[in-house]
């Protein structure tokens, strides 16, 4: 029987296990993804310094106005414009943190996506 009950827990525990292997750089940072119901949240993030070095959520006004929702054809687009957020941050290789969530619907679209926009992991 499982020790930890609920999925947020769960999810704890597998961001927590994925972290001691998953670290960003100046070089190449961190790419953190957060999914909720309503919203999806991304970021470079250099753990080094502990600096943000760019970002993209559906809370965007830009997105906003686009109507891109937190779905997976809104993770995509997503994609594509954290993309052009990196390379504008002259960010070219990064390292993928899923967050504890598994690897499938909005996170695989998401990071398909932005390897497809240029950005290596």
């Amino acid at each position: 029987m499982a020790r930890y009950k609920t999925k947020k827990e769960q999810r704890d525990r597998r961001h927590k296990r994925l972290r001691q292997k998953v670290s960003g750089t100046a070089e190449c940072p961190r790419l953190s993804v957060c999914t909720t119901s309503k919203h999806f949240y991304a970021q470079f993030i250099d753990d080094e310094a502990g600096v943000t070095l760019a970002s993209i959520s559906t809370l965007d006004p830009q997105v906003i106005k686009d109507g891109i929702k937190a779905n997976v054809e809104g993770a995509e687009k997503l994609g594509v414009i954290a993309a052009e957020k990196a390379k504008a941050a002259k960010i070219t290789k990064s390292v993928f943190d899923r967050g504890g969530f598994k690897y499938h619907g909005r996170i695989k679209a998401f990071a398909e996506s932005v390897r497809k926009g240029g950005i290596e992991f």
